[in-house]
């Protein structure tokens, strides 16, 4: 990558910051000087371009933009290749929770999936997962859905494809999960059941 992306990258950190995009508490934690603030602390302190540019130099291995610069002198111009094929590798479905850190302390111990991580202090965003099975988890302040919705229409928020289905359910049924709906033989010829977790977000296990 060139010195010009960089340049860039820094930028549209700067411009994030000035946005107040939570997103950026972590990486700006990468300085020695801040990694003990929590997001809001970072977003309210000033940020200028040349500490973006630590940031992003940092991020790539260098202790500072000087550093960085040095470095992409000495590298090897590499020859140009064409471009991979485009190829879809995965869907991940983003769940919209009250609390980050419950909605995901839920899914590992009562649905036995691991926490990936937790974004930001406090979370807003997270990921856990199961197996080959991946959910994110998204911090709303109210919720996404009118009242009854979800219920009137049967709206899911994942649908997770399981390989024994009836192992599963039992699993959950010693966890004492709240079921929507019990595992049953559906119409199409798989058998599904659905939870609920403590936002009332509906989650489909189906084999």
């Amino acid at each position: 990558m060139s010195l010009e992306n960089f340049k860039k990258q820094a930028k549209l950190l700067v411009r994030w910051h000035r946005e107040r995009n939570y997103s950026v508490g972590g990486r700006i934690r990468q300085l020695s000087r801040y990694k003990e603030l929590t997001d809001s602390e970072a977003l309210a302190l000033p940020f200028p371009l040349n500490e973006a540019q630590e940031v992003i130099a940092l991020e790539q291995g260098y202790s500072s933009w000087a550093e960085l610069k040095e470095g992409l002198k000495k590298a090897p111009r590499s020859a140009r290749t064409a471009p991979a094929a485009s190829r879809l590798t995965k869907g991940i479905p983003v769940v919209f929770v009250s609390d980050v850190r419950v909605a995901a302390e839920f899914y590992r111990d009562k649905l036995g999936f691991a926490i990936d991580f937790l974004h930001g202090r406090p979370a807003f965003y997270a990921s856990v997962s199961r197996d080959e099975a991946c959910i994110h988890l998204r911090f709303v302040h109210q919720p996404a859905l009118v009242t009854g919705l979800r219920e009137q229409e049967q709206l899911l928020s994942a649908f997770v494809a399981v390989a024994n289905v009836k192992g599963l359910f039992t699993e959950y049924e010693t966890r004492n999960v709240p079921f929507v709906h019990r595992l049953k033989k559906e119409p199409w010829g798989q058998s599904s059941f659905i939870v609920r977790d403590p936002d009332g977000n509906w989650l489909c296990f189906a084999g």
